[in-house]
């Protein structure tokens, strides 16, 4: 099995990478849908949020109300830093449930979509690493423009997270999103072969085929050696 990396920063246009893997037949376990699990009415991770933070983050239907958390986190790195050691393991364990279920539907390459796969040091479980970068200030037009936010406020999310030209520098491959779509879409086709080139021995062996080979012929050993002690 072979666990594909990507990560990016918040307006880089990593998710239109997302789509597109989904498109070509990749599946996705994306860790921004694994948070808004986690933190759903009831959950053990809502539970700790509002211990931390009170409830005057919640909707009125119970449920965290996530851009006004977001606005008291992005504006804070202490309780960013807390808010992600109260989720983490959650995250995590949410992650670690749908790759389970993917590998067990016998797909042999997943991509693990983490903003903070650097910072969560879970880069160690993946490759390769895509990372999806922009300049600085194609980023902080494009997030203007997406969330309709003022500039301070958009620089403030940008740097709650580590620097996209420092995850550049982490990751194996880069895709330059600068351009237009078609140019994002001519680098994707590049980097799909790479991820989908054939399994090494070491990612057949962890895939859900080596598991079975394995077993049949350990199962075929202990088969014989039972047949020649009977004669």
């Amino acid at each position: 099995m072979r666990l594909v990396g990507l990560t990016g920063g918040i307006a880089s246009g990593k998710s239109t990478v997302s789509n597109l893997f989904k498109a070509n037949g990749i599946p996705v376990v994306d860790a921004d849908l694994v948070a808004r699990d986690v933190l759903k009415k009831g959950t053990g991770g809502w539970k700790k949020v509002i211990g931390a933070f009170g409830e005057d983050i919640l909707l009125p239907s119970g449920e965290v109300d996530r851009p006004k958390l977001g606005q008291i986190v992005f504006s804070d790195p202490a309780k960013r830093q807390l808010l992600n050691r109260l989720l983490a393991s959650y995250i995590s364990s949410g992650i670690f449930h749908d790759v389970l279920k993917l590998w067990l539907k016998g797909y042999e390459v997943i991509v693990l979509d983490i903003p903070l796969l650097f910072e969560a040091k879970m880069d160690r479980w993946t490759k390769p690493i895509i990372v999806v970068w922009v300049n600085q200030e194609t980023q902080l037009q494009r997030l203007k423009a997406r969330d309709k936010i003022p500039e301070e406020e958009a620089k403030n999310k940008i740097n709650a997270q580590m620097p996209l030209d420092l995850k550049h520098d982490k990751a194996g491959i880069m895709i330059d999103n600068n351009g237009s779509l078609d140019d994002l879409n001519v680098q994707f086709q590049k980097v799909l072969l790479v991820v989908t080139r054939p399994l090494s021995w070491r990612e057949f062996l962890l895939s859900r085929k080596g598991v079975s080979s394995i077993l049949a012929i350990v199962g075929s050993v202990v088969l014989a050696n039972r047949l020649m002690s009977a004669l």
